[in-house]
């Protein structure tokens, strides 16, 4: 049996496990708008299994661009200290854990999920000069981690990781504070999630310190709110994107029955018999819709039609302006949705880039600060003393500028006093290609000033006389 004294490594383990399970219908929610398994819209028709897969091809995903339109901006360029030099050691982490490619993948379940994790810890493997073991930097999914925060400084205080091991087939669980880590195990597990009973888990040997000085687990928050939990990149327009779902499937049922106009007979007396568990009256009908099918009737007076075609235009101008509307209130580019934008200028795609790139520069500021931890955390890992206070983490510039617009500011700077580093930065240079080009500007003009001077060239002699 568990201790649950509160703030207690057992306390966390059952009270961040228990949120941990609170918030899993929400994620389920989240990820299937996020890779289009949306609610099927409905009809007035009873729902039958070819009536599903009908509804099933009007779902047409919009949440997924929304999400990674900000993923496709956000690229992290390395990190520098508070006078711009370029962080080796961070940058030596980062290749060593893979996040070249990794940040992509945090950064879509971010914006997909709400949140997503980096954990801390030591490398099982490689080690660092001074002996101790090197940083290894884990993504962890919202569905497995979990952090708690200090309500009075904001600071973390606690964290989780609980996942089931199918190998070992048991539930594992690691407590994090700011001092230590405590692992737990348990053998049951509920139906689709693990169990957070008091009597569910076990401790998994002793409490081990890890000298970190701070909770080993970030998290990255898609856009946080003062008192509000975050949301992911596309949660104020489900409604819209269930109301498109819908359209389609209108415009589908309707394009059905045109492409095969509906008939219809009168003057015809159809058979009747009455049902015997019921006693209800049925009418046989023996004019079944079929493009194999031939109608005909004996009565003198039956006549057969067909039904006027439905004017589809309506249901795609009601599809443009719910996208448009989709795009507009998620803050995404419009051109995203092309429909008659052509040939527009690069002025006008910038104009409908201008709050798209103010929600990634938001970004970009909350995630940096998580970045900025991580860092802060490896360097505690790695046994390096390094102030983080005034470190920046350097992102790609998410505007899409045209070179020759970068090269043109960047003479212009240079014409009023800029030095080569920044407008090297300007330009979108990582920091260490910045020190790079600063360096090599350095020594080029070293040789040109040790280089002896070149000889005068003589003067032309002038000949020849009258022709």
């Amino acid at each position: 049996m568990l201790d649950e004294t509160p703030m207690t490594a057992d306390w966390w383990l059952l009270r961040l496990g228990r949120q941990l399970r609170g918030r899993r219908p929400e994620l389920d929610r989240w990820w299937s708008y996020a890779i289009g398994r949306h609610p099927l819209p409905e009809l007035p028709k009873k729902a039958t299994d070819a009536f599903h897969a009908f509804q099933r091809k009007a779902r047409t995903n919009f949440c997924q661009p929304v999400a990674d339109a900000s993923v496709h901006r956000l690229t992290v360029l390395g990190i520098t200290d508070g006078q711009g030099n370029p962080d080796e050691d961070a940058l030596r982490w980062w290749q060593a854990n893979r996040l070249d490619s990794g940040q992509k993948r945090l950064y879509r379940t971010v914006m997909n999920q709400a949140r997503g994790y980096v954990m801390v810890g030591p490398h099982p493997t490689r080690t660092e000069e001074n002996g101790r073991p090197s940083p290894l930097v884990t993504l962890e999914h919202p569905r497995q981690a979990i952090v708690d925060y200090d309500p009075e400084t904001g600071e973390r205080r606690a964290g989780l990781k609980a996942y089931w091991d199918d190998v070992a087939r048991v539930g594992r669980a690691t407590v994090m504070d700011r001092e230590k880590v405590q692992h737990y195990v348990t053998a049951r597990r509920g139906p689709g999630a693990l169990p957070w009973g008091p009597s569910s888990w076990e401790r998994d040997g002793e409490p081990i310190l890890h000298g970190l000085d701070g909770v080993p687990l970030v998290e990255f928050a898609c856009r946080p709110d003062l008192m509000e939990e975050p949301r992911p990149e596309f949660a104020g327009v489900l409604d819209i994107q269930d109301r498109i779902n819908l359209g389609v499937l209108n415009r589908m049922t309707a394009a059905r029955y045109s492409a095969f106009r509906q008939g219809y007979v009168t003057g015809h007396t159809f058979a009747k018999r009455k049902d015997p568990a019921s006693g209800q009256v049925i009418i046989d009908m023996p004019f079944v819709p079929g493009p194999g099918n031939l109608w005909a009737s004996e009565a003198e007076n039956a006549k057969f039609g067909q039904l006027d075609a439905t004017d589809l235009s309506g249901f795609l101008k009601e599809h443009e302006s719910d996208v448009r509307d989709l795009l507009v209130l998620s803050h995404t580019p419009a051109y995203y949705f092309a429909t008659d934008l052509v040939n527009i200028s690069a002025d006008t795609v910038n104009a409908l880039d201008i709050n798209h790139i103010a929600k990634v520069q938001e970004h970009q500021a909350t995630l940096g600060e998580s970045w900025e931890a991580v860092a802060e955390l490896a360097a505690a890992q790695a046994g390096i003393e390094r102030d983080y206070t005034m470190a920046e983490v350097r992102w790609a510039d998410p505007r899409q500028l045209n070179p020759s617009v970068l090269a043109d500011a960047a003479v212009k700077k240079q014409a009023i006093g800029y030095p080569l580093p920044v407008l090297a930065e300007d330009m979108g240079e990582s920091p260490q290609r910045v020190k790079r080009i600063a360096a090599g500007a350095a020594g080029q003009q070293l040789l040109n000033a040790i280089a002896p001077p070149a000889a005068p060239t003589p003067p032309a002699t002038g000949g020849g006389g009258a022709l």
